[in-house]
């Protein structure tokens, strides 16, 4: 079931257009990418999304109804740009959100207590925001973010500021609240990040949606017949061209690419007629080498 519909939208900015025309489905329970170059309308949308602007034209529904303001408050909405007041408590300033959002302040206490346990940052409770670090403040922000358990959460370049570890923490809990029933859109340049949370995406670029689809049908659909192989001793291009090759502990590790031979069953028996194989398994492109080659072309793909 789809939680959130965009169709058509159309949104312009004294003379330049932010967004022309996009659409895109999130179905429930899944993490969306919102991907695109910088500029490229992804903000304009997210902001018409959380009610901050309206489109001029076009019609974004939550749950099979047109999106209300009073919406919002089933919205969790992390920016990219951070928005915590610097002179405030970290805890009052939690709480003080939180109620914002419809939380009582005991559902609230409660809710942060297991929180701040969780990120081991009680002791930050009483600090002001400005005595924070900017990944430190980050947790805190993601905690005020997520804490009224909304339908569906916006995370804009969510691992900003953060060290691998703390990144690595944050994506586990940002699986974590899928697995719990979440719906989130995922707005980031790290391509890597895609790969691992993302079931779908949609690519925008210059106000038009470009390409969009299922993150493992797309990286399959531009498979460019490249295998990476380990064999017994070192293989001769035949009826394909070697790429990579190097000599490890279980034999002769190569990447090669489909050339005469038109399928991986001939491909294998290529192979197998100089040596014998210990592993085959086809090399996809990363998400980066698609965003930069669908970018690149402008050719609108929907896989």
């Amino acid at each position: 079931m789809k939680l959130l519909e965009v169709k058509n939208v159309v949104k312009q900015f004294s003379g330049h257009l932010a967004l022309d025309g996009v659409s895109l489905d999130i179905p429930e329970n899944t993490v969306y990418g919102l991907l695109g170059p910088n500029g490229a309308g992804k903000t304009t949308l997210i902001r018409i999304i959380n009610c901050i602007t309206a489109p001029d034209s076009g019609d974004v529904f939550l749950n099979g109804k047109k999106l209300r303001s009073e919406d919002v408050r089933h919205i969790g909405y992390l920016p990219e740009e951070r928005g915590l007041y610097k002179k405030m408590k970290v805890g009052e300033q939690a709480l003080y959100l939180a109620q914002l959002k419809g939380m009582s302040r005991q559902d609230a206490l409660k809710a942060l207590k297991y929180w701040f346990e969780k990120f081991e940052i009680q002791s930050w409770w009483n600090k002001k925001v400005e005595e924070l670090s900017k990944g430190m403040a980050q947790k805190v922000q993601f905690i005020t973010t997520i804490l009224h358990e909304p339908k569906l959460l916006i995370f804009d370049e969510p691992f900003s500021g953060f060290d691998p570890v703390n990144a690595d923490l944050l994506k586990k809990e940002i699986l974590a609240l899928k697995d719990k029933g979440a719906t989130i859109i995922f707005s980031t340049h790290n391509m890597s990040s895609v790969e691992e949370l993302c079931d779908n995406i949609s690519l925008i670029d210059k106000s038009k949606i470009v390409l969009q689809g299922n993150v493992n049908e797309i990286r399959a659909s531009h498979a460019a017949g490249t295998y990476r192989v380990v064999t017994k001793t070192n293989l001769h291009a035949v009826e394909f061209e070697i790429l990579e090759q190097k000599e490890n502990h279980h034999g002769f590790e190569q990447v090669i690419k489909l050339t005469s031979v038109k399928s991986n069953n001939q491909l294998l028996s290529s192979i197998m007629t100089q040596s014998e194989l210990f592993s085959f398994e086809e090399v996809l492109p990363t998400m980066n080498d698609i965003f930069i080659q669908t970018v690149t072309s402008k050719t609108p793909r929907y896989e």
